[in-house]
């Protein structure tokens, strides 16, 4: 039994509260959808001014008014944060406050002096120089410039007094430098000047960008893959080396960078969250009740912006979702679901993984995890649970090693299962060849270092594969610096943290149709899995390409709209374009022609057709399209620019699907004997 004095964790309590319900617990079947959040902007809408309490705003403010409730923030006790803009002038200011009355003091004093020295004219004349004369002497005797003794050379009283003067103004002048000086290297200003410059640059963007909380590891990644797309975004993170790697890394822009703690809504909004063009947040900090901060004020500052968050605690994923319809990534959940997937359908899985690494990935080799035998889990913490939770789903026969297990009411609470159900667990090492032989390391078919350490984990599989080297190994990798070591060790299937929520948040925000495809793919079956598998690499090669989304519209496809909707056109004005007189259909084969010789296909492969809501996976080249439809496209960068020829150029748009060429300008159609109508 579970010992009394443990104290008891936030899982158990979680429990506490929801009786019989195991967190991130799931009943789909493998690839079906993950119950993403809806991107609906009403529905977000709606949900905020549930939240927020909309309804009651016209009551609350006639109590406001009667005295009841306090009125709008405002005032010297408002809690309202500074004019970041203004900092570093008012910072100046008052710095420089005693070098410049000591410096205004030491001027005025030294131009009275000069003005009333006796002086005398060439004749032996008395003369007095006048504040005037004196105000300009001084000008450029007290900046070093000098100039000569005007109007009259000086007496022997104004050049001694010349001389105090000077002295005095040497000393005022190097107080009130080396303030200026110690001002500039001081931390403070450096600051205000920063979040300044940073301020006006968040203003002064004019394109879709993204807000990155957190720029660790996930963030970094997501950040440089966002980078290659040619698309903008600013980061917040509360450590300073996180925020200065954005000048070391090769970015084709110039990123914006914050150093501040983002759960503070006010540096939120300083780093673009009321900005039109913000796109969406992501809460991608290693903190899960920071990232529920920053989930809670998007959806209260801005409930029209998407929001993607990282958790790994199932009461604090609970909380966020509490918060309108944010997307909350649990790496520990998605590992489970990805595990599963390729329990069933390794094609698909194998697909899976391919598209969601995104340009530039290597298409995984063929490997299949064992759908039966036994499978030993070591470590028994929040992986270790959904791992658990998984494979037993899966019928799979589970040991877990775990040197200090939790109680069985707990596992129950958390497997959702009877006790009597449970999967035996022993206490101790997992190194150690004892616990290795009770848990029956030699006739396992697959083993799970899941601990929270890297050494342990690789000292885990290194033990287990000496004594059975047919094992299935999939492992936990927690810090990236060792991502070398866990390459080398050639592992069948390997979570790292950051990769899952970077490449799932930069699935669903760069080409929305992708994960909708991933969702759709592995319900497909395992053989049109392996039919896109193979004509993706027939026409792309070993490495992904591009994967983008194609919009046949009017405004992004003006060439084709009369193909794609022929009705639109009348016949006057389809002898004018240079159309057929009957229409032509537009299939999926004549749009994905080579505009230079149309018997030649463009390297593309059609993934998905999106018609009215309803999608098509992997639709035949026979495929009529229709006007508004949606294509999901993977292709190399080169094909994808004469695709868009294509669509925009009349002349090649007929030349594709009929096979004729016209001449797209009035004067060589006028030549070639194609009459306008008049």
């Amino acid at each position: 039994m579970h010992p009394p004095e443990r104290p008891r964790s936030d899982q158990e309590r979680w429990h506490d509260r929801h009786p019989g319900r195991r967190p991130g617990a799931r009943t789909r079947k493998p690839g079906e959808p993950l119950e993403p959040a809806s991107l609906d902007p009403d529905r977000r809408k709606r949900a905020n001014e549930r939240i927020t309490g909309a309804g009651r705003r016209t009551a609350l403010a006639r109590f406001r008014q009667a005295g009841d409730l306090p009125g709008p923030a405002g005032g010297p006790l408002s809690s309202r944060g500074t004019d970041s803009g203004s900092a570093p002038i008012f910072l100046m200011m008052r710095r420089m406050r005693v070098p410049l009355i000591v410096l205004i003091i030491i001027f005025g004093f030294t131009t009275i002096g000069l003005a009333l020295a006796p002086g005398e004219t060439p004749d032996g004349q008395p003369h007095r120089m006048g504040l005037f004369n004196a105000f300009y002497v001084m000008s450029y005797t007290a900046s070093t410039i000098g100039f000569g003794e005007i109007p009259y050379p000086f007496t022997t009283q104004q050049r001694m007094w010349m001389t105090v003067s000077i002295y005095l103004t040497v000393v005022g002048w190097a107080y009130t430098i080396g303030t200026l000086l110690s001002l500039l290297q001081d931390r403070a200003f450096r600051t205000a000047l920063d979040m300044r410059r940073f301020t006006r640059r968040v203003q002064r963007m004019s394109e879709p960008f993204l807000l990155i909380a957190g720029y660790g590891d996930t963030g970094q990644r997501l950040g440089r893959a966002w980078d290659q797309l040619g698309r903008s975004f600013v980061a917040v993170d509360a450590q300073p080396t996180k925020i200065e790697s954005l000048d070391v890394d090769q970015y084709f822009a110039d990123p914006p960078g914050l150093t501040a703690d983002a759960a503070n809504p006010f540096n939120l909004k300083l780093a673009g969250l009321k900005n039109p063009h913000c796109q969406a947040v992501l809460a991608l900090t290693d903190n899960d009740e920071v990232n529920l901060a920053i989930t809670m004020s998007a959806a209260l500052l801005r409930p029209d912006l998407p929001v993607i968050a990282r958790a790994v605690s199932a009461p604090v994923e609970d909380r966020m979702l509490a918060w309108g319809t944010p997307t909350v990534i649990n790496p520990f959940d998605r590992f489970g679901d990805h595990l599963r997937m390729a329990l069933r359908s390794p094609a698909s899985f194998r697909l899976y993984s391919w598209l969601e690494a995104g340009p530039g990935s290597e298409q995984p080799p063929p490997s299949s995890p064992p759908a039966k035998g036994l499978w030993i889990v070591c470590g028994y913490g929040r992986f270790g649970q959904e791992v658990v939770g998984d494979l037993l789903a899966e019928g799979l026969d589970v040991v877990v090693i775990e040197p200090d297990p939790p109680s069985e009411e707990y596992l129950a609470a958390e497997l959702d299962r009877p006790v009597e159900r449970l999967p035996r667990v022993i206490r101790g090492e997992g190194s150690e060849p004892e616990v290795m032989n009770e848990a029956g390391i030699d006739h396992a078919v697959g083993f799970v270092a899941g601990t929270d350490n890297d050494t342990t984990n690789l000292s885990l599989i290194a033990a287990a594969r000496m004594r059975n080297g047919e094992l299935y190994v999939a492992a936990r990798q927690n810090r990236p610096s060792n991502q070398s070591l866990f390459t080398a060790m050639h592992l069948d299937l390997l979570l790292v943290p950051a990769d899952i929520v970077a490449r799932e948040a930069y699935a669903r925000l760069s080409t929305p149709l992708l994960w909708r495809f991933l969702e759709e793919m592995p319900q497909r079956g395992e053989p049109e899995a392996l039919d896109l598998i193979h004509r993706i690499q027939d026409r792309c090669g070993q490495f992904m390409k591009d994967v983008w989304n194609l919009e046949l519209t009017e405004w992004e496809a003006p060439a084709l709209v009369g193909y794609l909707d022929p009705d639109s056109l009348t016949a006057p004005m389809r002898l004018r374009l240079g159309l057929p007189e009957q229409p032509v259909p537009l299939t999926i084969g004549d749009l994905f022609r080579d505009p230079d010789d149309r018997d030649d296909r463009l390297p593309v492969v059609p993934l998905m057709l999106l018609r009215d809501g309803e999608a098509t996976i992997a639709p035949d080249d026979r495929t009529e399209l229709r006007l508004d439809d949606e294509v999901l496209v993977a292709g190399t960068r080169m094909a994808r620019r004469e695709l868009q020829t294509t669509l925009l150029s009349e002349g090649t748009a007929q030349y594709v699907v009929t096979g004729t060429r016209m001449p797209e300008s009035w004067i060589w159609r006028r030549l070639a004997g194609r009459r306008l109508p008049q």
